[in-house]
């Protein structure tokens, strides 16, 4: 009980907690106007007896989240697939890293697609920069997530990052439970999937053993997230530009709003993850004597080839390749049909950017970037 205690300020809630914060969370207009916007069919005494049935987080990870989920990602895209299943075991937690492509939909996917397969859903790293609010702290600590904090400043860095580090541990190796993290702080707004040094920097601190033995402690399993169309493609590009004209340019909340509600309701086309084989084998087959930080740059070279590997390509991703780098190299796999849809997407794309001095060009550039990047970085590992 005293290590739980611990981790009170960052940990997901407890199965004695669920009732009392559903309680709170039905009191407030604010949570029941985005109830009455994600279940239109359901009467408010419906909604809130459904609510109140909820006495664990599985619960309402079952009964609420998993089929929001699907139905939300099921009206915005044209399939929804994974693989890799046999690469996990149920009886052995894992560490997934992945590609970050979506702010909410990419571990909400995971966990949801565990539970239809019968497996235990993941405990789910989210930045405090994301929780504009109280009662939105409050959900995702339902729907097991645990809190990475973001705004301290670099004197509280080192202590903030090594508690986080041991939740982590805790979670994987005595709680039993596996864990999803991005592999970077925010997304690659480029696509170019890139896992940071500090992150398993951060990961290996939790633990008494050497950098190697605190990881395969973790059991890192890399993960691939696919998007054919990113309906936040266009934000991204804007805020390209934005940088590119302002080097002080920085987001403001607000637009980590509307980067959240274009990912959920935005367009995707096809949809597919991958899970990747462990790292285990791999770190156990490195040299301990090299210095820490090779070390650390070759543990992120093997979670980023198995991630570059495991991608799923759709003709977007090709024709945008072959138009920044490839001239012809992937012609066989996309059709005269599939360029003009493609065009047709990112003229629609372009069209939203609001900016009074676009740039076309560039902003064009920026978005063929985000999908020819995988195919880019799969090309410097395949076989």
């Amino acid at each position: 009980m005293e290590k739980k205690n611990e981790f009170d300020d960052i940990r997901p809630y407890d199965d004695e907690e669920v009732a009392p914060v559903i309680d709170r969370l039905l009191k407030i207009p604010e949570f029941r106007s985005v109830l009455e916007l994600l279940f239109p069919d359901k009467s408010w005494e419906k909604m809130e007896k459904l609510m109140r049935s909820f006495s664990t987080k599985h619960e309402f990870q079952h009964g609420l989240m998993k089929g929001l989920v699907y139905d939300l990602v099921g009206k915005t895209s044209d399939s929804i697939s994974s693989s890799g299943f046999e690469n996990i075991d149920k009886k052995k937690p894992c560490t997934c890293i992945s590609n970050h492509r979506d702010i909410i939909l990419d571990a909400a996917l995971l966990s949801s697609t565990l539970g239809y397969k019968g497996y235990d859903t993941v405990e789910v790293a989210i930045g405090d920069n994301l929780l504009l609010s109280p009662w939105i702290r409050d959900v995702v600590r339902l729907n097991k997530s645990f809190i990475v904090k973001r705004g301290v400043s670099i004197k509280q860095m080192l202590e903030v990052s090594r508690h986080l580090s041991r939740y982590i541990h805790f979670v994987v190796t005595e709680k039993n439970e596996s864990v999803w993290i991005a592999q970077r702080e925010g997304r690659a707004k480029d696509s170019n999937d890139r896992t940071q040094s500090a992150l398993l920097k951060m990961l290996a601190m939790g633990s008494e053993k050497d950098l190697i033995g605190s990881l395969e402690e973790l059991n890192i399993v890399p993960l691939s997230f696919s998007y054919e169309y990113d309906p936040c493609d266009c934000l991204k590009a804007k805020e390209f530009q934005q940088k590119r004209d302002d080097p002080d340019f920085k987001k403001s909340p607000d637009d980590d709003l509307v980067n959240m509600r274009t990912g959920i309701f935005g367009y995707k086309g096809r949809v597919h993850f991958q899970i990747g084989r462990s790292i285990n084998p791999d770190l156990l087959g490195l040299d301990r004597n090299l210095g820490r930080n090779d070390l650390i740059k070759k543990i992120a070279d093997l979670i980023d080839a198995e991630i570059f590997l495991n991608y799923r390509f759709y003709p977007g991703n090709y024709i945008a390749y072959d138009r920044l780098w490839g001239g012809k190299s992937f012609d066989e796999n996309y059709t005269d049909s599939d360029m003009r849809t493609f065009d047709a997407y990112l003229q629609q794309q372009l069209d939203k950017i609001d900016l009074p001095d676009r740039d076309i060009p560039f902003l064009e550039e920026k978005m063929l970037e985000m999908y020819a990047y995988p195919v880019k970085n799969w090309l410097s590992v395949k076989k």
